[in-house]
């Protein structure tokens, strides 16, 4: 039973390793190594899942000292497409062995069962097959940039995992949501919900609702962030306009509401007429936004689609109307936004 279980402690070092530059050494046959620890890890799950007890010694295994996203009982069942994902976008991987991996996904085992419409063994296997279809590009980002990219889209497909089983325990994602570090889980939650609304527009026989509010992990993780406005707070003041917009336009639950908070933080400014510019209080606080961030975030929306583009522009030509309607500089921020921005008065 030992033995069971430092093999299973063995998960995390391998998923860790997988979006890591070491696997820049790996050639075919260390890949297969790999993806054989997988299906092992997976067959494990299938023999075990009906055994409360062992599942549990296993799933406090897995989570002993863990940092990020814990991992559960059921990421053993979904491990090779766990693996299969961390190594698809890892740049790192050299091309013999990607292409295996890219093999081992598009053509699966005949005896594997085939994938849910929302399952991460379609996700992989989507993946797989845009990454081979799509021409080489040059490396533009830093290589820093490319591994912490990396480790947030393996930290949010361990998440939608954890998510996923905890729906099919009838569990709420409070728990799990709860006990994630601050504040990497808000970058964690914004990777998540990229990933499943492009899963989602892309799926064929989705439902409205599905469509209108995205999948149910997506659904679940908004409703955890739009139910305690501290959380949604912290969440739009650390992400940049651009990703926030993004969000909002395939997640309109969400545009409205961090609408509203850019509203809330720039009637806090206070204009200087020594310095001519509008300026934080003497002693702001991280709910504070700069003329300068406000003027920026404003200006995302004014890139952003035409729903979100037309929604922030009535909302500023309000607050100038509430303000006193004033077409000069200096009076009011909203007047001086939409000066800024070449907007019609």
């Amino acid at each position: 039973m030992e033995t069971l279980l430092w093999q299973v402690e063995q998960l995390a070092g391998l998923l860790a390793v997988s979006r890591s530059g070491q696997v820049r050494d790996w050639d075919p046959p260390t890949l297969d190594r790999a993806l054989q620890w997988g299906r092992y890890f997976q067959h494990l799950h299938g023999r075990f899942r009906a055994h409360p007890r062992l599942r549990a010694a296993l799933g406090q295994r897995l989570r002993r000292g863990q940092q990020g996203p814990p991992l559960g009982f059921g990421h053993l069942g979904r491990c090779p497409e766990l693996l299969g994902l961390a190594l698809l976008g890892n740049r790192a991987l050299p091309p013999a062995a990607c292409h295996r991996l890219l093999r081992s996904l598009l053509l699966p085992p005949s005896d594997q069962a085939t994938p849910g419409p929302c399952s991460l063994s379609l996700l992989a296997r989507r993946r797989a097959a845009a990454q081979l279809l799509l021409p080489p590009s040059p490396a533009q980002a830093r290589p820093e940039e490319l591994e912490q990219e990396q480790s947030l889209r393996t930290e949010a497909q361990l998440l939608l995992s954890r998510l996923q089983e905890d729906e099919e325990e009838e569990q709420g994602p409070a728990g799990v949501l709860e006990d994630l570090p601050r504040p990497r889980v808000y970058w964690v939650l914004a990777a998540l919900l990229l990933e499943q609304a492009g899963d989602n527009a892309g799926r064929e026989g989705a439902s409205w609702a599905e469509h209108r509010e995205g999948p149910r992990p997506a659904a679940a993780v908004l409703s955890w962030l739009l139910g305690d406005p501290g959380r949604l707070s912290v969440f739009c003041r650390l992400l940049p306009g651009s990703l926030l917009v993004a969000l909002s336009a395939r997640y309109p639950q969400l545009g409205t509401p961090y609408l509203h908070l850019l509203t809330s933080w720039g009637s806090r400014l206070r204009y200087d007429p020594l310095s001519g510019q509008w300026a934080s209080s003497r002693c702001p606080s991280e709910d504070e936004l700069s003329w300068e961030e406000l003027r920026e975030r404003f200006s995302c929306f004014m890139r952003g689609p035409a729903p979100l583009r037309e929604a922030a522009l009535a909302s500023l030509k309000n607050l100038k109307i509430q303000d006193g309607d004033f077409e000069v500089c200096g009076l009011s921020v909203w007047t001086d936004l939409l000066l800024e921005m070449d907007a019609p008065l």
